[in-house]
């Protein structure tokens, strides 16, 4: 009776002591693990204008640091980007719990045009497969400024939530245009648009480079900084097909500038450009 008791005590100490080893938080993602296999396929949605809201933006991808921040007005919401995957490739499982909660909402923006050269590798393993050349672009006047929302209030995990919530992308139109003229399978990946089917889309010419940012100064977690200052998203035109059904949805701010921000009711209609990961002049996120 006594050694029963004993092994029942020390069966329950030792799961008492694995506990929060299987409790803990998977680690964040490699930068170039995270930013190759992240895809948003961006829908256009119904006109709304938010609250007067000034932003100051400064770049945080080494390319670009030198160039001045600059304070920018949110303006009308044109675009919802939502996360892919393309030709049924799902990201890997140490990046799909991540990659599948970064939603960004897009408004429209005015800045000073820069007019930086800048030569664009792509990332993902399946334009590289492609042999998609390497081009040269120069990127010019700010456009859009994407920022991170969830969706139907689903919230991501905590620790995937302390990441992607950071995520804001400057989007500066773009020349030369050249048509792409891949086909490629895309699939939903955030659990609110994981019911729809896959849908086959047609790419067209590439529009913006949009660039990583930080607002007003704020102080971003060291490891977060080190994964969001690498994602560098090249926007091409997409021919798609709606969702077979009207899609609407309600929008929440999550990154702390914005949390403020009124709940937006959103309604998404056909998509009309799928962003695509990028290196820029050869500086490629680390391993």
């Amino acid at each position: 009776m006594r050694l029963r008791r004993f092994l029942a005590f020390a069966v329950a100490a030792g799961l008492a002591c694995a506990a929060p080893a299987a409790a803990a938080a998977p680690a964040v993602p490699s930068p170039l693990r995270f930013a190759s296999q992240l895809d948003l396929e961006c829908f256009k949605t119904d006109p709304y204008t938010p609250p007067p809201t000034y932003l100051k933006t400064s770049h945080l991808n080494p390319v670009l640091a030198n160039l001045p921040a600059e304070v920018v007005k949110l303006g009308n919401r044109e675009q919802l980007c939502v996360p892919v995957d393309k030709n049924y490739r799902t990201p890997t499982p140490d990046v799909f719990p991540w990659v599948r909660f970064v939603d960004l909402s897009c408004y429209r923006i005015e800045g000073q045009p820069v007019g930086f050269p800048l030569k664009l590798d792509h990332l993902n393993p399946v334009l590289r497969e492609m042999g998609i050349p390497t081009k040269v672009v120069k990127m010019y006047a700010p456009e859009q400024l994407c920022v991170p929302v969830i969706k139907n209030g689903v919230v991501p995990p905590a620790e995937v939530l302390r990441l992607v919530r950071y995520i804001d992308l400057k989007c500066y139109s773009e020349f030369p245009q050249q048509e792409l003229g891949v086909g490629l399978w895309l699939r939903q990946l955030n659990p609110v648009l994981a019911n729809q089917p896959p849908a086959f889309a047609k790419v067209r010419a590439n529009r913006q480079l949009c660039v990583p940012v930080r607002k007003n100064d704020q102080v971003i977690p060291p490891d977060v900084l080190n994964v969001v200052r690498w994602i560098d998203l090249e926007k091409y035109d997409i021919d798609a097909p709606p969702f077979p059904n009207s899609v609407g949805l309600v929008l929440q701010h999550i990154n702390p500038q914005l949390v403020n921000l009124p709940r937006e009711e959103v309604k998404i209609y056909a998509p009309n450009q799928l962003a695509l990961p990028v290196a820029k002049n050869g500086v490629f996120p680390p391993t």
